[in-house]
Parts: structure tokens; sequence; C-alpha cells
């Protein structure tokens, strides 16, 4: 039976029609994004984008209690359901915050190196893989040079019942992809080529049976060099 697919346009329904049910994901995904928090020194970033911004939640908890006063927040997101979710949740920072709608592909509608942050939580493991390559592809682009790559998203450990829950969740994702809003575990760390990332930080986070994997990458020259 071969697997079935989760197209840009069947993401975007999915979230348009249930995007505002998604913080109630809470109950897996809180520790992962601290550590990702904590980790990817946003206490001291001056312009973060975020790839996949949902409802705002990350970047208000950001721009309230994390990041410098001066610094700016940026959010991408396939849909109209989430971009308006985030805009009315970013509202109080409408100075220091924008929320932009893409039109599907992981391209980044910015400058080469306007972000010293890229975060993406819970997206890449929705992406195909040929959309997790050209999505890294935008993140080295858009990153300034030392700048760090932030990730989220589920994996699967090597033992235990976490291994066997992200099992069944990969086996329902081939299946329905639907029942699972197209997300699936993936394991990202061997994406980062050392030609262009060095990866500072990475832990698997497993709350409520559910495992996730954090990454902090750091842009460095192609060929590894210091960037």
């Amino acid at each position: 039976m071969p697997a079935a697919t989760f197209s840009y346009a069947d993401a975007k329904r999915f979230y348009d029609r249930l995007g505002r049910f998604q913080d109630t994901q809470r109950w897996y995904e809180d520790r992962a994004v601290a550590a990702l928090v904590r980790e990817a020194e946003l206490d001291r970033a001056r312009r973060v984008g975020e790839f996949g911004c949902g409802t705002g939640r990350l970047g208000r908890r950001l721009l309230e209690k994390t990041m410098p006063r001066e610094s700016i927040y940026v959010g991408f997101d396939i849909s109209e359901t989430m971009v308006t979710l985030a805009r009315a949740s970013l509202a109080p920072w409408q100075e220091r915050a924008l929320i932009v709608r893409t039109a599907g592909p992981p391209v980044l509608p910015v400058g080469d190196g306007v972000f010293d942050r890229l975060l993406s939580v819970y997206v890449l493991d929705l992406l195909e893989d040929e959309d997790t390559a050209l999505f890294l592809g935008e993140a080295y682009r858009v990153l300034n040079p030392g700048g760090l790559l932030g990730i989220v998203g589920l994996t699967c450990p090597d033992h235990g019942a976490a291994r066997t829950v992200a099992r069944l969740w990969g086996w329902l994702r081939k299946r329905m992809p639907a029942a699972v809003g197209g997300c699936r575990p993936v394991s990202l760390v061997p994406r980062l080529t050392r030609d262009r990332w060095r990866v500072r930080y990475r832990e698997t986070v497993v709350q409520m049976l559910v495992p996730s994997q954090v990454i902090v990458a750091e842009k460095v020259a192609e060929g590894g060099r210091p960037a």
C-alpha cells in the first residue's frame, strides 16, 4: 500500500479549519519548546524569524518575556487562520512584530542574512524530504554569519515506550495523514551537513510519551569554515 501524501493544499485546508485548536498540543510540546528557547540564546537575539508561526504563541512568549526590547520578530505561515490568530495575538507589539502569509513552498520572502535566529517548531515533521532540503537552503540564506537555526519536531528514539508511540504515529501518517495533521517522526540532524551547519545542541525530549527532538545549529561558511 503506497503512503498517502499531504500536499501544501492539504496542509492549508487542515490548518485553516482546525488551526485555532493547535495550542491544545501543549501537553507534549511545552518542555521541548522551553529547551529551544533556552538553548537558542533568544534573550540575545535582535532579528528572529519563525517558519510556521501558527497561532503566534511562541512569538508572543518571546516578545513578552525573552527577546530584548529593541528586537524584531517575523512569523511566516501558509494558513490564513493561523495568520489571523497570530496577528491578533501579537497586536500589542505591532511595531516590532510582522506576520507574513506564504504561498506554499518553504521559500521565505526576505533578503539574504536578515535574521540572527530562525526557528521552526513542529513544522519540518510536516514537510516531505525535498521541501525540508529547500527550507534548510532558505535557512542558510536568510541567517546572518554565525546565526542560529532552532528546530523542534517529532522524532523516533532508539528504545522505550516513546519509540512505540513514534512508530504508531508514523504508521498513521502513512495511511491517514489528516489524522495526525500531516506530521510524522523524522530525524533531522543528518540533514544538517557539516559544510553549512555546526550542531551546537541536540536533545530528545519525551513528554507524555511523545518524543520530540530539539536542535540548535549555527550557520558556518560553506566548506565548514567559520562564518
